[in-house]
Formats: C-alpha cells, sequence, structure tokens
C-alpha cells in the first residue's frame, strides 16, 4: 500500500514555461530541509506555449513529486485548483501560483501555523510588488467589498498562496471565479482561519493573466456568494421578502388611483402610473413564485443527494462513532 504523502502542493498554470523550472527548483529547496513527503500536482491549464514540454521533463526527472494534470483547453483557474483537488492525495494542501510572485519559502511558516490548530492559513502580500492603478486599487476596493458582504475579514482575498487541511475539501465545490473567495466558504463550514505575511516578488519571466477585464466576473460571483451565504436555504424569504415589497407597492398605486376614479371621478385610463402600479404586481407574484420554486430546489438538492443543512466537526458520543463514515457532508 502506497503511503500518502503529508503534502500536495497544487500549482494552476497558464503558459508558464520560464517559470516552471525555477519553481519546482524552490520548492525542492524550500521543503527538502522539513522531512516532508510532498508531491507537486502542476495542473496545465491549456496552455499553447511549451509549458507541457517542460512539465513532461520535470515529471520524468522526479516521476514519484512531480505530477502533472493537462486540461484539454484554458478553462480558467478556478477550474485547474478542482482538478488539482480531485487528484490531490496529501493530508494538507498548499495552493499557489506558477508566475514565481508567491514565494515557496514561505509553505514552511503556513504550514507551522497549521500546527498551532488553524484550518485554513491565507497569505497576505504586505508589500506587493504590483502596478498601483490596475492592480493594487482595486484589489483594496475589492478586499473590503468582499469582507462586507461576506463576513470574513482579511487583509488579502486575492493572495493564490494558501494552506488547508484536506477533510475540508469534501465542503468546496468551485465555480466560475470562486478559487478568490475559498476563505469565506471553508469559513461558512466554521474552519479556524488565519492570515500570515508572505513575500511578494515582482514577475520577471511571462505575462500577467490578471487585469481589469476580470472585474465583472469577480462582482457576479460575488453575489452568488452572497446569495449563497445568506439565503441558499431559503431563498423564499430574500425573493417572497421583494415580491411581498414589490406587489404591495403595486397595490398602493392602484388603491390611489381606484380613489382617484371613485371618489373624485377622474380619469386613470391615460395615467402612467396605472402601468406602473399593474407591472409592480406581475414583478412582485413573478419574484414570490420564483421563491416558490427556490425552495423546491433547495429541497431537491439536499434530500435527493442525502445532503443535511448542518456539518459535524467533533462528536463526544462513543454511540455515534460506527456511524460517523455514513453522515453525508454538506456542500457549499
Amino acid at each position: 500500500m502506497v503511503t500518502p504523502p503529508d503534502l500536495s502542493i497544487i500549482v494552476a498554470l497558464y503558459n508558464e514555461a520560464p517559470n516552471l523550472e525555477p519553481l519546482c527548483a524552490e520548492i525542492e529547496a524550500a521543503l527538502n530541509p522539513e522531512g516532508l513527503r510532498y508531491e507537486v500536482i502542476l495542473v496545465d491549464d491549456g496552455s499553447h506555449d511549451d509549458s507541457f514540454r517542460v512539465l513532461q521533463t520535470l515529471h520524468e526527472r522526479d516521476p514519484d513529486r512531480i505530477r502533472v494534470i493537462r486540461l484539454r483547453r484554458n478553462f480558467g483557474q478556478t477550474a485547474a485548483w478542482a482538478a488539482g483537488f480531485d487528484h490531490a492525495r496529501g493530508e494538507r494542501i498548499v495552493v499557489m501560483d506558477a508566475d514565481l510572485q508567491n514565494d515557496p519559502a514561505d509553505i514552511p511558516a503556513m504550514l507551522a501555523k497549521l500546527d498551532e490548530g488553524y484550518e485554513l492559513v491565507n497569505g497576505w502580500r504586505v508589500n506587493r510588488h504590483d502596478r498601483f492603478l490596475d492592480r493594487k486599487l482595486p484589489s483594496i476596493i475589492a478586499n473590503r467589498l468582499v469582507s462586507a458582504v461576506t463576513g470574513v475579514y482579511l487583509h488579502d482575498f486575492g493572495c493564490s498562496l494558501r494552506a488547508f487541511d484536506a477533510h475540508l475539501l469534501p465542503h468546496i465545490r468551485l465555480y466560475g471565479e470562486m478559487h478568490r473567495y475559498l476563505p469565506a466558504l471553508v469559513a461558512w463550514v466554521g474552519a479556524r482561519m488565519a492570515e500570515v505575511p508572505v513575500n511578494h516578488r515582482p514577475r520577471t519571466m511571462g505575462r500577467s493573466k490578471y487585469g481589469l477585464g476580470r472585474t465583472w466576473r469577480v462582482l457576479i460571483d460575488l453575489i452568488t456568494l452572497y446569495f449563497l451565504r445568506s439565503h441558499s436555504a431559503s431563498p423564499m424569504r430574500l425573493f417572497g421578502g421583494l415580491g411581498l415589497v414589490v406587489s404591495g407597492a403595486g397595490a398602493a398605486v392602484g388603491l390611489y388611483l381606484s380613489f382617484i376614479k371613485i371618489a373624485l371621478g377622474a380619469s386613470i385610463g391615460n395615467r402612467p402610473l396605472l402601468l406602473l402600479g399593474f407591472l409592480l404586481m406581475v414583478i412582485g407574484i413573478q419574484l414570490i413564485v420564483m421563491g416558490l420554486l427556490g425552495e423546491l430546489m433547495v429541497r431537491v438538492y439536499h434530500e435527493s443527494q442525502g445532503k443535511t443543512i448542518y456539518i459535524v466537526r467533533d462528536t463526544l458520543d462513543g454511540a455515534l462513532a460506527p456511524q460517523e463514515e455514513r453522515v453525508p457532508h454538506a456542500n457549499l
């Protein structure tokens, strides 16, 4: 039986051929003195440069440690991380970028923080080597916005360097651009979290894949995250509440026009307010129906897959021990 590694390092990459050999050398230099059994899972997210050829060479050089996953096309960093999670065998997971801006020398300190009892350790790029206008400023705004929406307060949601226990993986489901919201996803299942300063280096080779063009996708996923956090278990509270407010406003407009028609004898047929009142009532009814459909979908989601609306951290009841493996996980 093959002994599973202590640590799986997952690196998502896209057109990073010049950086791959130095990255693996730095990982080796950082972890070999620690005496850890580790694997490096390099996920090629549809690169069209020489990245895969370099990855083949690295794997042939150290087939026991270097594992390569090649995706058929560019699916995005979130999908690449998800592929790495599905293939990871380590008891602990570290995720990082391949552009050498994350420093592998920070990994031992993050693992030591996990040893203190934390389940997720986030990197905090205190001194960022990025342009201010299109990288630092949007990041500052995004960090405050994400903290306000999710209720998870971190200095740096955008840092890719993170370490966490593998037992959190069943509770992580990544879609869209959700990889940047990993702290929020695991915080909602009660994971103990810490943030440590890490070294951030300027990019010296290759081209950055980030820019302002990704902002709209991040905002859309943030809206999704807000819904998942606040209303995923009871969507009727959101849609039904909005529906009652909107339809109530429409009813108030209708009563006002009825008063004008009956009490004052004025004509209301050519008033735009009549159309507005009717429209508000129709929209309100549609929102209520959406809430009801959402409630049905939530129940199908949980009951058809045997998912619970809670997650057990520990039990002290010996009678429950034989059934622990059958307790279904509740995924976000």
